[in-house]
């Protein structure tokens, strides 16, 4: 590639779109994504040699929808721990999490740590899911952990900061891609998306292809990433 690109973040959405225009409850589009969708991507980026990715799977304000829903939800969680994680830590992916994980299941919270634990020695990819995230929640556990370290306000920098947020030892995404349509990140990583290059497209997650993702891999090259500095032909 010829622009730099080492992280990739996405926000899986259109699922419940997805199976809505099969005739299918809601849960089915977020099975699909699971069984169709997350695997492929990352295998391909892999390939790419792009060394990091990250999911965003279950945001705070999802606790908003039917009791019903998240109960499954939950089960494509266990689902997808026991398949694909597996599968994807085998293959050489590093295993991370973003959120509060603590206000999961135990059982999943408990299975995500030990998955965390058995691919920490893996470096072929990380991939990382954010559940249970909210960028505004991660700020603010952010600043409760600086204020009960109490640091002082002279050694509050901005690498300080980070290294309080969930992605602490992450770089920074470089390029994040919204599936489904919306063009906001609705809170997804407002403190490392700064200089991040946004592409919205309005395929649904289950549908989302490595094809697709080329589209998206393309686009980014063509873009001129300045970070406030001068123009800079390429």
């Amino acid at each position: 590639m010829t622009t730099p690109l080492n992280h990739v973040a996405i926000i899986m959405d259109g699922n419940r779109r997805w199976a809505k225009a099969r005739g299918l409850p809601p849960v089915k589009g977020h099975e699909a994504a699971v069984k169709n969708a997350i695997e492929p991507i990352i295998r391909h980026l892999a390939d790419k040699k792009v060394p990091y990715v990250t999911f965003w799977a279950f945001s705070t304000e999802n606790w908003k929808r039917d009791e019903e829903e998240i109960k499954a939800i939950f089960d494509i969680f266990r689902m997808g721990l026991n398949t694909l994680a597996i599968s994807l830590i085998k293959s050489g992916a590093k295993f991370r999490l973003l959120g509060d994980i603590n206000k999961f299941p135990k059982d999943i919270a408990q299975k995500s740590l030990d998955l965390i634990t058995k691919s920490k020695g893996n470096s072929t990819i990380t991939t990382t899911f954010a559940l249970n995230y909210g960028g505004r929640d991660e700020i603010i556990r952010a600043v409760k952990k600086i204020i009960t370290d109490k640091r002082q306000p002279e050694e509050i920098t901005e690498e300080v900061f980070g290294s309080y947020l969930d992605t602490a030892g992450i770089p920074d995404p470089d390029l994040i891609i919204r599936t489904g349509g919306e063009k906001r990140l609705s809170g997804y990583l407002p403190w490392q998306s700064v200089y991040a290059e946004l592409i919205f497209t309005p395929v649904l997650f289950p549908d989302f292809t490595p094809k697709e993702l080329d589209k998206a891999l393309e686009e980014f090259n063509f873009r001129d990433r300045r970070f406030g500095g001068d123009h800079k032909p390429k």
